[in-house]
């Protein structure tokens, strides 16, 4: 495994990290038991893997903690999230996100959250999150039940991560979790050179999700941004559109492709990716340890893609034709 450090929290972190939400819920989602979900981490754990990441939204806290236990605890990185609206969609108070974090640490069996994350912050949201909220996880930061406080964004409603750049102007926030892909690359010019600067600490999610897993997820989504001017005619009726990727001492897959893309992002530090399955999660490891693509693929998806947003990004068990494509 090869590991970094999560921006200026000095945590030592791998730069695959298992994400137990998503579709797969570590297997949960596809019918899998306990047992086999808790099997699966203790396998990531195996493999080096020591970023972990879930939500009270997941329902995977308390498999998550049970498969963790006994674990020597400074050796692993935990992040979790709360929510900030109920279930009628309205916002919850400073109050509630206490009692959320407070339950999250009883399933866990721990004692503290590495990163304590706004879970899904909307742009319309931000200031009520910043004002109401971020005071007390920083007296729960003073108390010792979180160590940094992070926010997430919600990529299928805030295409241009306008919440994330607001949220740049603000010293309070360690982490974020964002969106990023071969085909949504925004983050690359709005986010990525402040985050740097500042040293936030960046997890990537959506790097494969439906538009490179799923058949014929890809082919419909370009055919689509063909008939809105997006992408040239060329790319038009191309049964494998990105096929170019996948070539001796290239990519061996276009999942691999994009696994390799987003890693050796220069400013990206942690990919997430979600997986049910023992076999799968040894194979999206073997690429995000392989070397960066070809530097001539690299710069052929920037030119190719660099100018499209909200591209691939769906909520999970979504159908991929509720994709929202970008504004351009």
């Amino acid at each position: 495994m090869q590991y970094t450090t999560l921006g200026r929290t000095n945590l030592r972190v791998s730069v695959a990290g298992l994400g137990c939400g998503g579709n797969s819920r570590l297997g949960l989602g596809s019918g899998k038991s306990e047992r086999e979900a808790v099997a699966l981490v203790r396998a990531a754990f195996d493999l080096g893997i020591n970023f972990f990441d879930t939500a009270e939204a997941y329902e995977t806290e308390a498999v998550l903690g049970q498969a963790l236990a006994g674990l020597p605890r400074d050796g692993i990185v935990v992040s979790s999230k709360s929510r900030i609206l109920d279930a009628d969609g309205r916002l919850i108070s400073s109050d509630a996100v206490i009692g959320n974090l407070d339950h999250s640490l009883r399933r866990l069996q721990m004692d503290y959250i590495d990163v304590y994350f706004l879970h899904a912050v909307q742009f319309k949201h931000y200031d009520y999150a910043l004002h109401e909220l971020v005071p007390a996880l920083i007296e729960q930061r003073r108390l010792g039940k979180i160590r940094h406080l992070g926010i997430s964004e919600t990529p299928p409603r805030d295409p241009d991560q306008a919440m994330l750049r607001r949220a740049l102007d603000d010293s309070c926030w360690d982490v974020f979790m964002l969106a990023f892909h071969m085909m949504n690359q925004g983050a690359r010019t709005s986010l990525f050179p402040r985050t740097a600067s500042q040293r936030v600490g960046t997890l990537l999610m959506f790097v494969v999700r439906n538009i490179f897993s799923r058949p014929g997820v890809l082919q419909e989504t370009i055919e689509q941004l063909v008939r809105d001017g997006a992408l040239p005619e060329f790319f038009r009726n191309q049964a494998a559109p990105l096929d170019f990727l996948v070539h001796e001492g290239g990519a061996s897959s276009l999942t691999d492709a994009a696994y390799r893309f987003a890693r050796h992002e220069p400013s990206a530090d942690v990919v997430l990716f979600g997986t049910g399955d023992q076999a799968h999660l040894r194979r999206n490891v073997e690429s995000l340890l392989k070397p960066p693509l070809p530097p001539a693929d690299v710069e052929t998806l920037h030119r190719l893609f660099g100018h499209l947003h909200g591209v691939g990004l769906v909520f999970p068990d979504k159908s991929h034709a509720g994709v929202r494509l970008p504004s351009v």
